[in-house]
């Protein structure tokens, strides 16, 4: 069977063959790859180099969190109380834009949120199926299989939180099963077959990962994912269990070797291209790989086979410019194209904290003192998000346009994040649920304050600004109505986004109420 991925459609999706990569491993093992194209994948899989080819192509979709376009990062910053869609104008994006204001609907939602976790969920399937018969030790066939069934369960994961109503498909597609009538579970089904695959697989994986395994998945990564999934399952003694077995003894190092890291503004800090100290932190649970390695260019951006980091140019001021002021020490940007511009109430929030300079960067006030100019786009607040901000000093020095070679990492677990759901799972309340906020204050200079859940809400809306976390938290504890309304977020509605219209004809798919 010969085919090549065609976006169109679950049950395309399903069908068709793997396109996977060529691995050279420098830094680390995700890094320098290249699509080979399509190929006969009955021809695959038989030895170790070919198995590790195709779960590195299950890896490549955790670069949807923040690669391309449509990256998850700044679609769901968008939809938050905390930053606008900004962009060139209210046209600018479809589905960013629909989401800010609560008008997305099946026809403008981005089909690509919903294919490209089920490319990936395709891709681990067929590994699953085809590393039994491969030329390769007993042990790493193990370990592959358990890397890629933690990965399906984060991708079903992500389905979940973002549809609700999904189909579960747990083996490849053939062309002669009734692929368009594939039914959508249960979301409680689903939750069960991915909180028991990772439970499975945790102990055929590797307890930490050091040299060209860092980013792969280990123990500590399977079980903070499986606290995660526990945690929006409303199972919180189980997500408890498991994020204490991540967290250790808060402030103190795990027994996965993790540990906060001294300065909070190291988080977002990147290196040299060489050896960048700041990848692969002791705080870094599950962490995006981005490189210039593979001289990103506009033909394939957004389609799976882009490396770079596109929330950078995304995040920066349009038309960015420093004056000519002598000793100007406003920071040289790269200008960008002005998304998620942040709200008035977020800087506000933050006023005292010293998170604030890392988190939000403050355009308005060097404007105001003649260091810098900028042209206001779309919902232009004078504040951007300085987490992910392009700076002129990181442009690629390899071929491609610069804007799609960015090389920050995304961390899309961290070990702040796991203290705080640990002390939410434990009902905000207890001992060990105030070390835990306390050790995330703690790092940043703050005293301590009575643990509770608001305390726990706002420290979580402090300490992971612009992660791309608020929306889902707002959500799972039932505050999004409150506190979207000025967006025209509707209970009962808004909680999940509508299935795009062309998954649904001719398939036994039905759109989620309210589309």
């Amino acid at each position: 069977m010969k085919n090549r991925f065609l976006y169109k459609g679950i049950a395309i999706t399903f069908l068709t063959g793997l396109s996977f990569s060529n691995i050279s491993c420098s830094g680390s093992y995700l890094d320098d790859v290249q699509n080979s194209g399509s190929f006969n994948t009955d021809l695959y899989f038989k030895n170790e180099q070919q198995s590790f080819s195709a779960l590195v192509s299950v890896y490549d979709v955790l670069r949807k969190y923040s690669g391309g376009f449509e990256n998850t990062v700044t679609f769901f910053n968008a939809g938050s109380d905390d930053f606008y869609s900004g962009g060139g104008n209210s046209n600018d994006g479809a589905g960013i834009q629909g989401f800010n204001n609560y008008s997305l609907n099946p026809n403008t939602m981005p089909a690509s949120y919903w294919r490209d976790y089920y490319q990936g969920i395709a891709r681990a399937n067929l590994l699953i199926e085809r590393v039994p018969g491969a030329s390769m030790s007993e042990d790493l066939k193990k370990r592959f299989i358990a890397e890629a069934k933690v990965l399906r369960s984060l991708y079903y994961f992500e389905l979940l939180r973002m549809f609700g109503n999904i189909p579960l498909v747990l083996k490849s597609v053939k062309f002669d099963d009734d692929y368009w009538h594939i039914p959508q579970a249960k979301p409680s089904e689903v939750y069960t077959q991915i909180e028991s695959d990772i439970n499975a697989a945790i102990p055929d994986l590797m307890m930490t990962a050091s040299g060209n395994d860092r980013g792969r998945i280990t123990q500590g990564t399977a079980r903070a994912i499986l606290g995660k999934i526990y945690l929006y399952d409303k199972k919180m003694p189980e997500a408890a269990a498991q994020f204490a077995e991540v967290n250790g003894t808060p402030g103190g190092t795990s027994q996965y070797g993790y540990k906060l890291v001294a300065n909070y503004a190291d988080l977002f800090k990147v290196g040299p291209e060489t050896a960048d100290p700041y990848k692969f932190s002791t705080e870094s649970i599950l962490e995006v790989m981005h490189t210039n390695k593979g001289n990103s260019d506009w033909g394939f951006w957004g389609q799976g086979k882009d490396e770079g980091n596109s929330i950078n140019v995304m995040l920066g001021p349009r038309s960015y410019n420093l004056t000519t002021i002598p000793n100007n020490n406003a920071p040289d940007l790269y200008a960008g194209w002005a998304f998620n511009t942040v709200t008035e109430d977020l800087f506000n929030f933050m006023q005292g904290d010293p998170r604030l300079a890392v988190t939000i960067f403050n355009a308005k006030q060097l404007v105001n003192e003649g260091k810098i100019t900028y042209s206001p786009a779309f919902a232009d607040t004078g504040y951007f998000l300085n987490k992910y901000m392009p700076t002129n000093d990181l442009k690629s020095s390899l071929p491609g346009p610069p804007e799609l070679n960015f090389r920050q990492n995304y961390i899309a677990i961290r070990l702040a994040d796991t203290y705080l759901m640990e002390a939410e799972a434990l009902g905000a309340a207890g001992g060990r649920a105030q070390a835990l906020l306390d050790a995330v204050r703690a790092r940043v200079g703050l005293p301590s304050v009575p643990v509770s859940m608001q305390a726990i809400k706002d420290e979580r809306r402090r300490e992971l600004a612009g992660e791309g976390h608020r929306w889902f938290d707002l959500v799972r504890w039932g505050d999004a109505p409150s506190k979207l309304a000025f967006k025209g977020f509707k209970g009962g509605k808004n909680e999940i986004l509508p299935i795009p219209f062309n998954e649904l004809p001719n398939t036994s798919l039905h759109q989620n109420p309210g589309y």
